[in-house]
């Protein structure tokens, strides 16, 4: 049987390096999990407890996740909940997702282990390129459902992870996922405090959204790191 190749890990964007940086965080079984957020944010207690849930109720799960990541960091992800940084080996989980009412703890679970099934499927170099999207998306969306059947009241989890399997294929073309995030910019570009006339500018330039949504993240984040070295 033919090995595939090892994908090559380059060095992250200076920006995000700089953004991870004035994170702040905590070890968790060696796994450090923080967030971009300011320290007024509760986002990191869900976090955990979905760390909890997959640790009591998926053990083998949890021991091989602690070893496919090196941190997972809750950030602002245009239109994803989740994703796998393959650069910076980290599971990221969307702030908003986070924080929202509807989301309980199970459901950033199911992040998590989708994330990390990207991990191990990128170390078996298989990796994610448009011809094989959907195939890669069905299999972390079983893991999912793997993860959710183990849990006293997952429901909600297998309902969840049931609807990514009924997704087209087409939602995970480039063009389909570059629609998306433009489409979620503006919300995404609010939630880091951008005012609205900087907003309506930038989506004029919607090509270079994301470059924006990362520049308002990086300030947000250095602008938290300047409050809290003067406290």
């Amino acid at each position: 049987m033919r090995e595939r190749p090892k994908i090559p890990r380059a060095r992250a964007r200076l920006s995000e390096r700089l953004l991870l940086w004035i994170s702040k965080g905590r070890r968790i079984d060696g796994l450090w999990v923080g967030t971009a957020a300011d320290e007024s944010s509760p986002v990191l207690r869900p976090v955990e407890e979905a760390h909890g849930l997959i640790k009591r109720y998926d053990r083998i799960r949890y021991d091989r996740l602690v070893h496919d990541f090196d941190r997972v960091w809750v950030r602002v992800l245009p239109a994803a909940r989740g994703s796998f940084n393959y650069l910076l080996n980290a599971c990221q989980i969307d702030e908003r997702h986070v924080l929202a009412d509807a989301t309980r703890p199970e459901l950033i679970a199911l992040t998590i282990v989708h994330e990390a099934t990207h991990a191990r499927l990128m170390r078996c170099g298989i990796g994610y390129e448009e011809k094989l999207r959907a195939r890669v998306e069905a299999v972390c969306a079983r893991r999912e459902l793997a993860f959710a059947a183990k849990l006293p009241d997952g429901q909600q989890a297998h309902a969840e992870a049931a609807l990514d399997l009924t997704y087209s294929p087409d939602i995970w073309s480039d063009a389909s996922r570059q629609a998306q995030i433009d489409e979620d910019a503006p919300a995404a570009l609010r939630h880091l405090g951008v005012p609205e006339w900087l907003i309506r500018f930038i989506m004029v330039k919607a090509p270079y959204s994301r470059k924006a949504v990362r520049m308002a993240r990086r300030l947000r984040g250095m602008a938290g790191k300047v409050r809290r070295r003067r406290s």
